[in-house]
């Protein structure tokens, strides 16, 4: 199974708006480092830098964007393309380090937090792999450094089974007669974008003319995405002001805490509510807890998360790109008690979906990528320079690998996530589910949030006050069904995607 590209028009493989506002993102907050993260950590020994570099040259060949670089169209006339890197070192992309004694947690987090808040090199291919040695109990880890404009989490989860192996034994090297396609030249990148720029009126007015032939069906769904688009839009009003909201450092701090993913599912059955549910509930009650040990006051929509929701096609897992909408979820960090903040979360996400709000987010990513780049870029770089005083953190859910996987021999034993803060965002929680444990991450500023520590362990203990009051079970409200018939609106049912 290769890892593939859907974004070529003609010669030019162009990266999607989506893809690009990270890129975006990045330029427009000088204190963020949007890469995506997780960290394998395996029994040892740890191999050698030649067995290491040796194994993952040998699967090179199954993920072709790891030897291609960004290449920005003159004038912002296009979206950015992927280029081959004619200089590329897969040396320069495979670090090695080690904890000091005793290598324990906070060891390991301390080194997550500076790796990742580093920027990536955009001269060359946005990736990193770095080699963990000295972990307690003769471990080591494997960090995955990617950049958010190359994949989303379940992309992630594909290159692990392509890097990884299924068993003990160590699979063979692919074969790879790969050579750098030449890149083109700047007068070939600016006529190929001026010629979709030509050709975007007459796909324009196609969709017009297919709009007309069925004008139900069109009234329908633009009603539809008109209540989700406000849906939207109040999400973004100003929120009441906390400590956990403002400007951002350089610096990361990460945290780690675990729970068995048996303990999630009992609490999801006993209340006849979703896993996704549980864990959403759980950081609201976190939340609550560090405002009031900060001596704030936990108010009604004052902790707003964006929640991104995968909306991939079953025939698309294995191509390289984001493919996420979002639910702008206030989360209920008012309610005093666990049952009432999982009810409420519940309830709230239902009232999202049942307003089209992911559905909105679909077609605003669709216009998005039927408009003139230059224009939408510059509406997102607008956007992203003004204070956001309407979202508070973010918060992803990401199944992880289906089946125990290998490297070189050793065993996957755990898989911790990292999920990237920018804006005003102070907070940023993942949760990773592999062979039966759910890893919970927290991703903060430095110097803003001291107690990223104290904030992971309260999610696993907000999961385990939910067990005692199981019962009386909560009425599970139906999901809202699509009402615009794309297949992209029926695989969003599951919100369990990073961003």
């Amino acid at each position: 199974m290769t890892v593939t590209h859907d974004r070529q028009e003609g010669i030019m493989e162009y990266l999607s708006p989506l893809d690009a506002s990270f890129l975006d993102a990045e330029d427009a907050d000088p204190h963020a480092s949007l890469a995506i993260a997780s960290v394998a950590v395996l029994d040892g020994p740890a191999p050698t830098q030649a067995e290491f570099a040796e194994a993952i040259r040998g699967r090179l060949a199954l993920v072709p964007r790891y030897r291609q670089k960004v290449r920005r169209v003159p004038f912002n006339l296009g979206c950015p393309v992927w280029v081959d890197d004619p200089s590329f070192d897969l040396d320069f992309h495979l670090r090695r380090t080690a904890l000091t004694a005793p290598g324990d947690d906070a060891a390991l987090e301390a080194l997550i937090g500076r790796v990742m808040s580093q920027r990536m090199d955009r001269e060359r291919p946005l990736w990193e792999d770095w080699l963990i040695e000295g972990l307690d109990g003769g471990r080591w880890a494997l960090l995955s450094k990617v950049h958010h404009c190359m994949i989303d989490g379940v992309t992630g989860n594909e290159l692990y089974r392509l890097i990884c192996d299924t068993g003990a034994t160590p699979g063979r090297p692919h074969p790879d007669d790969w050579r750098p396609t030449p890149a083109a030249g700047g007068l070939d990148l600016t006529l190929d974008a001026l010629g979709r720029l030509a050709r975007m009126p007459f796909a324009q007015a196609r969709r017009v003319v297919d709009a007309a032939g069925d004008p139900a069906r069109t009234v329908g769904r633009l009603g539809a995405l008109a209540r989700g688009a406000v849906a939207l839009a109040e999400a973004f009003l100003p929120a009441p002001p906390t400590s956990l909201s403002g400007p951002l450092g350089r610096a990361r701090r990460y945290a780690v805490a675990r729970t068995p993913l048996a303990e999630i599912k009992a609490v999801a059955e006993a209340h006849r509510v979703t896993v996704n549910d549980v864990y959403l509930a759980a950081v609201a009650g976190a939340f609550r807890q560090i405002l009031l040990a900060r001596g704030e006051a936990p108010e009604a929509g004052s902790i707003r998360t964006l929640v991104p929701v995968n909306v991939r096609h079953r025939d698309a897992r294995h191509v390289l790109d984001n493919r996420l909408a979002s639910l702008l979820l206030d989360l209920p960090v008012e309610i005093d008690e666990p049952a009432g903040r999982l009810r409420a979360v519940h309830e709230r996400i239902a009232g999202l979906r049942e307003r089209n709000e992911v559905e909105a987010g679909i077609a605003l990513i669709e216009l998005a990528g039927q408009e003139p780049y230059a224009a939408v870029s510059l509406v997102i770089r607008t956007a992203l320079s003004l204070p956001n005083r309407g979202l508070a953190t973010v918060t992803t859910n990401v199944p992880g690998p289906p089946v125990p996987l290998f490297v070189l021999g050793r065993p996957i034993r755990e898989i911790l996530p990292y999920v990237p803060i920018a804006e005003r965002m102070r907070i940023g929680v993942a949760v990773m589910t592999y062979d039966g444990q759910a890893a919970f991450g927290v991703t903060a500023d430095f110097s803003a949030v001291p107690e990223a520590h104290d904030f992971a362990t309260t999610l696993v203990d907000e999961v385990a006050r939910l067990k005692p009051v199981a019962r009386p079970a909560v009425a599970r409200r139906p999901r809202a069904r699509a009402r615009s018939g794309s297949e992209g609106s029926r695989h969003a049912e599951s919100s369990r995607d990073p961003a």
